[in-house]
């Protein structure tokens, strides 16, 4: 029974990198799509870079400047809400339901098996 508790765990945190590299690349997405030429290039460049500043600095489990849990883990639904519209906005519903769904279920988990402030 531990072995298949270790193993939820482990791939529930798997799952929660998984949401965070599909978060990163729905920004991307929304930023070529936002634009045009250059522009299109910038956003798709920039929109993710940000997130992924704000998430390193202060998500990102060995962040120097980690938020504690009850700031933290809004951010952390903020930033994949942010991706769900941004999927939206572009056209791509079945992914924002995807990434969203996947998204619930990987918090569930987060709180079932207390693994936030992992």
């Amino acid at each position: 029974m531990i072995d298949h508790v270790q193993s939820l765990k482990a791939g529930n945190l798997a799952l929660k990198f998984l949401l965070e590299l599909a978060a990163f690349a729905a920004f991307a997405y929304w930023g070529a799509s936002a634009g045009s030429g250059v522009g299109a290039i910038l956003l798709a460049i920039a929109t993710p870079a940000v997130a992924v500043l704000v998430w390193g600095r202060f998500a990102a489990p060995k962040a120097t400047r980690r938020l504690r849990l009850g700031a933290r883990v809004p951010l952390e639904l903020g930033v994949f809400g942010l991706a769900v519209l941004a999927l939206l906005a572009v056209g791509s519903a079945v992914a924002a339901i995807l990434l969203g769904a996947l998204t619930i279920v990987n918090s569930v988990l987060l709180t079932v098996l207390d693994q936030w402030s992992g």
